[in-house]
């Protein structure tokens, strides 16, 4: 979150940022309003104090005195003082209560790097890798979710019967593509100097506040109900929507030492968003669903390389790509594209050659997010009090967090069934993931199971 501080000093700053997000729900004469009468009351109460304190030393002097009647005035005086003092830190209490509120729901500020825009539309492309020359492609080819299911690798169907809609079941050779996906991306983060982590899946609305998903996103995500007839405010559980969520979290309230930063921490978990603000996206198959894999890579750093930092972990994140031999581009994010808790963003994405669309290449087929790599700068250290210090002897400040998707499987699964494809409709396995699936060079599919499927072409 943005300090109060902050706000009060750079107010056209903050505004200017909230103009080139395209946000407007926020009032920030509201917040400074606030934040005056805040400061106002809190400034009457000392003052009140300071006199209450010094009529109460009369006290004990005027009795000593033999003055009862001016003493008896005095504690007369001193109590009223009192109910004063209770009666404006109340509201004191109550108007910083609103404004803790108020600045969780301004995002962050976007770097001056950040471009004008209003959505993905406007992002600036800064390169494209893999493109000169793609690997020779069926002249036709197959969507990801066609092939899955000619192969028996995928079922969506039976993916609705057990969890309904967004949901699938990888089978054979698609589960030991994902494991093996899975494995390749922990080997080559450890390779960057990545310590790994394996949090827990549920976490607590303080945790989803604190690296910003709330109470913004609430909508999207899964909140875990209770049990028995209980209800589930009792359990303050959601299912975590990346490991960013609970990898951030693990050091709230904590000081880290300078020596100890960079800190890099890679954490492979399932992920659940109910994507209930996405309408009109591709729907079919797994480019869009509720639950997911993916290697979460967080960065804690000192303020000052930051910038450096997130350069870094772009090309980490990229190197995914790369050795997977997969065509993509990199893009710097717009303000309307930016996350809320972003200063800035790149965003890798992936290319899939099936289904001619307006927004891809040259060769056609379209652009997959597989990964926004982001710096936050202080925004979400401030919000769940995460400091450094320099030195052992220097005082205590918010350090930054970056992170990013090291990448987001579903969709890289859906650029190697598409690009990887062969005119006889097998897949060539990636050179880089055949170690981890004991040296197999091409999924070949499998007999389909049930009785269901005799008519789909199982052999009798």
């Amino acid at each position: 979150m943005l300090s109060r501080q902050f706000v009060r000093e750079h107010p056209d700053e903050v505004r200017a940022g909230l103009a080139l997000r395209g946000t407007e729900t926020v009032d920030i004469d509201e917040i400074l309003e606030t934040d005056a009468e805040w400061r106002e009351l809190k400034s009457r109460g000392d003052d009140l104090r300071h006199e209450r304190n010094e009529i109460s030393s009369r006290i004990g002097e005027l009795k000593q005195a033999g003055d009862d009647e001016a003493a008896e005035a005095a504690i007369e005086q001193s109590q009223a003082l009192k109910a004063e003092i209770e009666e404006i830190e109340e509201r004191a209490d109550e108007l910083e209560d609103r404004l803790d509120q108020s600045l969780l729901t301004v995002p962050n500020v976007p770097q001056e790097a950040v471009p004008p825009g209003e959505d993905e539309l406007d992002n600036e492309e800064v390169r494209r890798v893999g493109f000169d020359p793609v690997r020779e492609l069926p002249e036709e080819v197959v969507p990801h979710y066609d092939l899955g299911e000619r192969l028996e690798i995928l079922d969506f169907e039976r993916g609705v019967t057990v969890s309904g809609g967004g949901f699938y079941f990888l089978k054979g050779d698609g589960a030991r593509l994902e494991h093996a996906l899975v494995q390749f991306m922990r080997d080559l983060h450890r390779e960057q100097g990545y310590s790994e982590v394996f949090p827990p899946i549920p976490v607590t609305s303080e945790s989803m506040t604190g690296t910003g998903q709330l109470p913004k996103f609430a909508d999207d995500a899964y909140r875990v109900g209770g049990h028995n007839d209980e209800p589930y405010e009792d359990d303050d559980l959601w299912l975590c929507p990346t490991a960013e969520v609970p990898v951030t979290n693990m050091y709230a309230d904590d000081t880290l030492l300078g020596d100890e930063l960079p800190l890099k921490h890679q954490a492979y978990t399932p992920n659940f968003r109910r994507e209930a603000g996405e309408h009109g996206t591709e729907t079919r198959g797994m480019v869009r669903v509720h639950q997911f894999n993916k290697v979460e890579l967080v960065n804690f750093v000192e303020p000052e390389s930051s910038d450096e930092r997130l350069t870094g972990l772009v090309d980490e994140a990229a190197a995914v790509l790369d050795r997977l031999e997969l065509p993509y581009r990199v893009s710097l994010l717009c303000g309307g594209d930016l996350t809320f808790a972003s200063a800035k963003t790149y965003d890798l994405e992936v290319w899939a050659p099936a289904n001619d669309m307006p927004d891809g290449p040259e060769q056609g087929g379209r652009w997959l997010e597989v990964s926004s790599a982001s710096n936050f700068e202080a925004f979400q250290a401030r919000r769940i009090g995460l400091r450094y210090r320099p030195e052992r002897h220097e005082s205590a400040e918010y350090l930054h967090t970056l992170n990013a998707s090291g990448v987001a499987l579903p969709r890289v699964m859906v650029a190697i069934l598409e690009y990887y494809q062969n005119p006889d409709g097998t897949v060539t396995v990636p050179e880089a993931l055949r170690p981890y699936m004991g040296g197999q060079e091409r999924i070949e599919g499998h007999e389909p199971i049930g009785e269901a499927a005799v008519g789909a072409g199982r052999k009798e």
